[in-house]
């Protein structure tokens, strides 16, 4: 008998034995033999994966062959649009497939409107972001949307055309060009689970034409979409109930799984497919080089499931990353999966997802600011901070969105505490309820029934700054700093990407002047999304001021990660440092080698001396944060939020 895998390797021989004749007949009179030559063998490369994935979706549809040739003839017609310089960019990719491992690599991510105010303005900036280290810039949308329900830009109307207010798609192009002149890779998001209600396919569908209904999930009744709902929890319960909203122009009940002017699309349909991969290659041959899937867990659906992360949905971003890595290899994808951080994992892999968010690490860096103990933190970095090697994590104290606490409830419950009552507990925290809390931050999506939230705030505000700052008091503030840069110094060396959300570098607060915006008010997130203070940047290099303090900290962090050869490419090994409060990590590359500890407690911590020796520590060791040599005979004291960086001392 054969297998299912030999099967499916001889059809992909026998497919491409027949297609590729036609592809050549179609493209390759109009490129050099030398390209076209490698186009081919990138192409015979990865087709079995490509062939594999398609099949595995639509192979028991009659026309799959000719959906077949129609992605493939896409794929190739992108290629052959590909300008030469980001062709050049593919060869220079594929001769370091891991460039994205390396410690130089520092993110940062802005709404363009709120940093520069238009791309224009962005290029303007591109000296702030080379004096930061930053190296991958992430945009968030700049595509064409609605003008007032547009979910801070992820309901896309036009996934070529930039919001006006933003510029053309010509300039982004030209921006593009001129961050990666600069070294900078940019990051955009790719929002491919659904559209906005006023992309042309739905005004299509909306109009009554067959074609572009089959485009979305559309019911004519109630019967199907109930069905689905007895198995599915609502994303935003408060907004709607349910994943269904009703447009009486067709009649109908459209899929839409986050706001009702979101339609879902149906990737049953494979000329859905085509059609978004021919964005996603549009996109990438406009100089975007990491490409964040946004909502990856939804895009599939199936009767009688939560339809989220259902096996279909790896098989898309697999099939799309196999086109990717044949007609424009020098991209690679982000996921954007907040859900058990189990399932987060299963995106990431070279034939899936290189990159991934790491939404566990940032939920457990905030619990243990929380708490002051770093059991939990240990204990999930040891059971999931793995992942496959030629792979990273996006490591991040916050982004655009709320912080949710998707940790496992298996890993709260193996310390000997409730999952339930800890998440109320966090959520009081960092609402300030909480007795004794530092935090200032706001409640998103609360339920009333089981008192969890997640939380929206700036990273400063939620670290006790702006509390500090009220309460004129002086070591709150020198202490609001050091968590600042304890959690961020943790992103920076513990393997993989870190991305700072900028404002956070000058320690910006919260901005409550969006309750009276019509079109914010009741989303809490616009907290944080707050025009960057330009002003309180001026005061950047003057350690007397706290955005001084923060900025020139963190940017001596930054500079170990960039200059440190124990960070390239290295290894993590969680270690146990004897202590709750103390979390220890080893980053080892070869020969280089550093011990990185983190003291999460507001009380000074004592690590024994015989511990440290027992780790390989010589007596004798250089902290590189505080830049001395420290002599740790018998124990080792860390200061409250001290973290250190240490190193063998030169002989």
């Amino acid at each position: 008998m054969i297998n299912d895998n030999t099967w499916h390797e001889e059809q992909a021989a026998a497919s491409l034995h027949r297609l590729l004749p036609r592809l050549e007949a179609r493209f390759q009179a109009q490129i050099s033999t030398d390209e076209w030559q490698g186009f081919v063998h990138r192409l015979k490369t990865h087709f079995p994966q490509l062939f594999r994935g398609l099949h595995q979706l639509y192979g028991k549809q009659y026309d799959f062959f000719y959906h077949l040739e129609s992605i493939l003839a896409c794929a190739t017609e992108q290629w052959m649009a590909r300008p030469v310089e980001l062709k050049a960019l593919d060869a220079l990719r594929e001769a370091d497939r891991y460039w994205y491992q390396s410690q130089r690599l520092l993110g940062a991510m802005c709404y363009v409107d709120l940093f520069a105010g238009d791309l224009a303005g962005l290029r303007a900036k591109i000296p702030y972001l080379l004096e930061l280290g930053v190296n991958y810039l992430h945009l968030m949308p700049v595509f064409k949307v609605p003008e007032a329900d547009n979910d801070g830009g992820y309901a896309v109307s036009s996934y070529r055309e930039v919001n006006p207010r933003l510029g053309t798609m010509e300039e982004l192009a030209q921006l593009a060009s001129e961050l990666r002149h600069h070294g900078i890779s940019l990051c955009l998001d790719f929002v491919f689970n659904h559209t906005s209600d006023e992309h042309a396919w739905a005004r299509q569908a909306l109009a009554g034409e067959l074609q572009y209904q089959q485009y979305y999930r559309l019911f004519p009744d109630r019967t199907l979409p109930d069905g689905y709902e007895r198995t599915m929890i609502p994303v935003f319960p408060d907004e709607h109930p349910g994943s269904f909203t009703y447009r009486n122009r067709m009649r109908k009940w459209v899929w839409t799984s986050f706001h009702n002017y979101q339609w879902d699309l149906n990737y049953e349909n494979p000329a859905v497919f085509n059609g978004m991969l021919e964005e996603m290659l549009f996109l990438a041959n406009q100089g975007v080089e990491i490409l964040r899937l946004d909502a990856v867990a939804f895009v599939w659906k199936q009767l009688g499931t939560s339809c989220q992360n259902l096996p279909e949905a790896h098989i898309i971003i697999q099939t799309f990353n196999a086109l990717v890595r044949i007609a424009a290899p020098a991209m690679v994808f982000k996921s954007e999966a907040i859900v058990h951080p189990d399932e987060v994992r299963k995106y990431v892999s070279e034939q899936e997802c290189q990159l991934s968010y790491n939404p566990q690490l940032m939920a457990l860096l905030w619990n243990s600011l929380a708490t002051g103990k770093v059991r939990i933190l240990t204990h999930a970095l040891n059971s999931r901070f793995a992942i496959p090697a030629g792979c990273a994590w996006v490591n991040y104290v916050r982004c655009h969105d709320d912080i949710g606490f998707a940790f496992s409830d298996d890993d709260i419950k193996a310390l000997g505490l409730d999952a339930a009552a800890h998440r109320r507990f966090l959520t009081d925290f960092f609402t300030g309820r909480f007795a004794g809390s530092f935090a200032r931050g706001m409640p998103f999506q609360e339920s009333p029934t089981s008192g969890e939230a997640r939380i929206s705030g700036t990273c400063a505000s939620l670290a006790g700054l702006e509390k500090a700052l009220q309460d004129d008091d002086e070591g709150g503030v020198d202490a609001a700093i050091q968590r600042i840069l304890l959690i961020h110094g943790v992103i920076l060396t513990i393997g993989g990407i870190p991305l700072i959300y900028l404002g956070d570098e000058i320690g910006m607060l919260n901005n409550y002047e969006y309750e009276k915006d019509a079109d914010k008010i009741g989303d809490s997130r616009w907290l944080h999304r707050s025009v960057f203070d330009w002003q309180r940047a001026g005061q950047r290099a003057d350690t007397d001021t706290v955005p001084g303090k923060i900025y020139q900290n963190l940017l001596r962090l930054i500079q170990i990660r960039q200059q440190n050869l124990a960070f390239d490419r290295a290894e993590t090994e969680i270690v146990d440092t004897g202590n709750d409060h103390v979390l220890g990590y080893f980053r080892t590359n070869g020969d280089y080698s550093v011990l990185v500890l983190a003291n999460f407690s507001d009380t000074s911590q004592n690590l024994d001396g015989r511990r440290l020796r027992l780790l390989g520590l010589r007596k004798s060791i250089v902290d590189l944060v505080a830049g001395r040599t420290i002599v740790a005979a018998h124990e080792l004291i860390l200061d409250p939020y001290d973290f250190m960086v240490l190193a063998r001392p030169a002989m």
